[in-house]
């Protein structure tokens, strides 16, 4: 295929998704001189930009992004803008309401609704020299076979008119304006040419590593490296069900085990959350149920370990007629504002099947920005109020720096997850 002639320069950049990835990002390449539009389809979440706030918790952030507009080069919007380069940062959940099932495995499956309708609101503008990035995890083959198809009803061919490529964010909540910047980038691109362009794009503000490869390669990167999280946690997981069984104490096996040179056992915990570790897995298993079954297996166990802490908490409260329990945490790990996919909010949701009177604080949650409404407590006061257990299930700093042995009592026992499982005190 010949090379593309158009020598775009790549100074204006249009973000669709304004997210935790896409809202750090156009704010990055704005402060690095680029022009940005970022477009999104909320309009509460544009109101609340252009208003000079921000939608999201994240360190550095508000400033970033409040420098990047009054600049100018950060333009909000709900239009999509022609500019030299397209970025896709919209979500790719999974299906809550439809499954796929082989050979008895049920198993989720990946939204792409919000990728296919921003690669749709792209064609329109798409000109030749362009370069288009998904940055939206998805699914293997997702940029070959679902992005390209649906850019080339421009008239225009991929990879000889315009550009391609994947480039997954690989950061974590709470340090992603540092990462953004230090980590290694991989890119990828349906053609070696896509991919340098692609290099080009991000080397304006990327200052670790940046690699090239092809965009299924780069796919298959990113759902690797949480895949892999998510088996090992399965493993510690699965070894605390264990423990409990015979009355071990799983910390401290843990702990002698790790003394090993080339044994790294990780902590046990309520579950798995977030956009990334709960997620991607299931997008190997929906390309290839019958291939990964150790990944099934993990997702599996790590998905059903919010019911084994909901049964531990029962057994608990035996014995307690009536019981009120105070749930401190909703996110889905500590100091962010990100619920998404939290095992604390699934245990939240078990309880309240089991007909148990629960209040619940987060530091980080709004009443009136989350569904369990009534239950949320503004302060940690309301929530142990009469409380006869409290259950910690997210291991905020608020929560690490409370002596709990002052404030629970001879009636309230405490279950404490702070990243030490479930662990009732003993008066």
């Amino acid at each position: 295929m010949e090379n593309i002639t158009n020598n775009n320069k790549l100074e204006k950049i249009c973000i669709l998704g304004l997210g935790y990835i896409g809202l750090p990002t156009a704010a990055m390449f704005a402060t690095h001189g680029k022009t940005v539009y970022g477009v999104e389809i909320n309009r509460n979440i544009v109101d609340v930009l252009q208003n000079g706030g921000i939608h999201i918790e994240e360190p550095g952030l508000q400033e970033l992004v409040k420098d990047a507009i009054q600049s100018g080069k950060l333009i909000i919007g709900s239009d999509v803008k022609p500019a030299d380069a397209f970025i896709i940062a919209v979500p790719t959940p999974f299906k809550h309401s439809e499954f796929g099932y082989t050979d008895g495995k049920k198993y989720k499956l990946a939204d792409m609704d919000a990728v296919k309708t921003a690669t749709e609101a792209i064609v329109p503008h798409l000109r030749e020299g362009n370069l288009v990035v998904l940055e939206s995890t998805s699914p293997p083959q997702t940029t070959i076979n679902l992005i390209t198809p649906i850019l080339e009803r421009s008239g225009l061919v991929a990879g000889k008119d315009f550009y391609v490529t994947y480039s997954p964010e690989r950061v974590l909540p709470g340090q992603i304006l540092k990462e953004l910047v230090e980590n290694a980038r991989v890119i990828g691109g349906i053609t070696p040419d896509s991919a340098e362009k692609g290099k080009e794009l991000y080397s304006c503000f990327v200052k670790g590593k940046i690699i090239t490869t092809n965009s299924t390669t780069a796919e298959m990167v990113k759902l690797m490296e949480n895949t892999y999280r998510d088996v090992n946690i399965a493993i510690a997981n699965e070894f605390s069900r264990f423990a409990d069984i015979f009355g071990i104490d799983i910390f401290e096996a843990i702990s002698i085990a790790n003394l090993h040179p080339r044994v790294k056992i990780l902590q046990p915990g309520i579950g798995v959350g977030g956009h990334c570790i709960s997620v991607d897995p299931w997008f190997l298993v929906e390309k290839a149920p019958n291939t990964v079954e150790l990944i099934y297996q993990a997702r599996k166990t790590n998905d059903s370990q919010p019911q084994f802490i909901v049964e531990k908490i029962k057994k608990t409260l035996s014995g307690i007629k009536n019981p009120k329990i105070a749930c401190l945490g909703v996110t889905y790990k500590p100091d962010v504002d990100d619920f998404r996919e939290s095992p604390a909010l699934e245990i939240i949701n078990l309880l309240h099947q089991n007909n148990l009177e629960i209040k619940i604080f987060d530091p980080y949650i709004k009443r009136s920005l989350h569904k369990i409404g009534e239950s949320l407590e503004e302060n940690l006061e309301d929530a142990l109020k009469d409380a006869d257990l409290i259950v910690i299930l997210v291991d905020h700093k608020i929560f690490r720096d409370i002596n709990w042995e002052k404030i629970t009592n001879k009636k309230c026992q405490l279950i404490n997850d702070i990243c030490k499982f479930i662990i009732p005190l003993k008066n």
